[in-house]
């Protein structure tokens, strides 16, 4: 599964992938590999992505559109 979301959030932050890869203590090649769906990204990386871009794991998944966290 492909993460657009991910890299759409991290650009509207104006990150690159290498400031959140140290965010998630990982290397940039790993980050790049979520974004592209290569690698599988952990429930601990979800959710700390999450918490930073203050949206909801369901959004980041892409299983609804909206990016509250609460209902």
């Amino acid at each position: 599964m492909y993460f657009q979301r991910l890299r759409d959030l991290r650009e509207d932050m104006d990150m690159n992938q290498s400031q959140v890869a140290k965010l998630l203590f990982t290397s940039q090649t790993v980050y790049s590999r979520y974004e592209r769906g290569a690698r599988t990204i952990p429930v601990e990386h979800l959710l700390i992505l999450a918490d930073f871009y203050c949206v909801s794991v369901d959004y980041i998944l892409g299983r609804t559109n909206n990016k509250s966290i609460n209902k």
